[in-house]
């Protein structure tokens, strides 16, 4: 039984799903009617190509709660999903790709978890239907590593279908390619996270967007959230630890260096004299890199009024 004055948001970024937006919306509607949800249909065009922006104009005069946004160019899925997020109403908001391959029928599903308490609910394409050696062995791995690096245990990071409390998008800043790591984000924010397995199925039409390129966007993004998991609130914890330890490892072969001398050896040709200097200046360097990273940590939170810590409820004995 759905809540009628609960607001859905859903979210389709499509670059170039000319032939599949229209089915993929028809079913959307179908499936949010039946079940007599309050929706909104938000599609952000992200700088298509082909026919879209065409086909999505005809779709706004028959689907009365559909917004269209288009942007002026192709800026990648993670700036659309952010467009998405920014003009959303939702109490509940859902995430899922234009191409067809997640099923709307799996977001009664995803609610209903939603409403059971959890913040966040990621989809598990357990059934994947896609090549196995283009893109599901190379996801299986980035899973793996993904869930090893952050801690979070997820099967399935790269799934679109997701669905999240409005609170918690509001916390998450996206740049860059973060949003594959939307889960990860969510639980530096405190959420509480489920994952469920929902169905996938074939591409009907056009061809993936991601190339091997992806691959190197994944390990780079990925090193950018595990320090973020790590030392958001606290950078001198991991640019100072090194720096003071390598500005030690350099006063020991220093000293080292030094009683030598004093024995009367030559240490003017010893490489450790060399290693020596460059392990100084490199701890001074990340030990200052530390120092700045808390003033940058610092303004950040305090110009926004941004707290270190996030409150889910409170309650009192004044409370009726």
């Amino acid at each position: 039984m759905s809540d009628i004055k609960q607001l859905i948001s859903i979210i389709v970024p499509v670059f170039n799903e000319s032939e599949s937006i229209a089915l993929l919306l028809d079913e959307v509607v179908n499936v949010m009617s039946f079940h007599k949800f309050n929706f909104e249909l938000i599609v952000v065009n992200d700088g298509s190509k082909d026919n879209t922006h065409q086909v999505l104009k005809q779709l706004t005069l028959k689907i009365k709660e559909l917004s269209v946004i288009s942007l002026r160019k192709n800026y990648g899925q993670t700036a659309a999903m952010s467009a998405g997020f920014d003009n959303s109403k939702g109490d509940i908001v859902i995430t899922l790709d234009g191409d067809l391959q997640n099923d709307p029928n799996d977001i009664p599903l995803l609610i209903s978890e939603i409403n059971d308490g959890y913040d966040l609910v990621c989809g598990w394409r357990f059934d994947r239907k896609d090549k196995l050696i283009n893109r599901k062995i190379p996801s299986k791995i980035a899973n793996k590593l993904i869930a090893n690096v952050t801690g979070l245990k997820l099967h399935d990071y790269g799934c679109s279908l997701k669905a999240f409390k409005k609170e918690i998008i509001e916390d998450i800043k996206l740049y860059g390619e973060l949003h594959r790591f939307l889960p990860v984000l969510a639980n530096i924010e405190g959420a509480r996270i489920r994952e469920i397995k929902v169905n996938h199925r074939r591409r009907q039409y056009g061809s993936s967007k991601y190339g091997i390129d992806r691959t190197f966007r994944v390990l780079m993004d990925l090193l950018t959230v595990w320090f973020m998991t790590k030392f958001l609130t606290r950078p001198m914890y991991g640019f100072g630890f090194v720096g003071i330890i390598s500005i030690f490892s350099s006063l020991a072969i220093t000293s080292y260096l030094i009683v030598l001398k004093i024995m009367g050896e030559d240490i003017g040709n010893r490489p450790l004299l060399m290693f020596a200097l460059i392990l100084g200046i490199a701890g001074v360097q990340l030990f200052s890199f530390g120092l700045l990273s808390e003033l940058l940590i610092r303004t950040y939170h305090e110009s926004q009024s941004r707290p270190i810590y996030r409150i889910r409820s409170i309650n009192s004995a004044n409370q009726n």
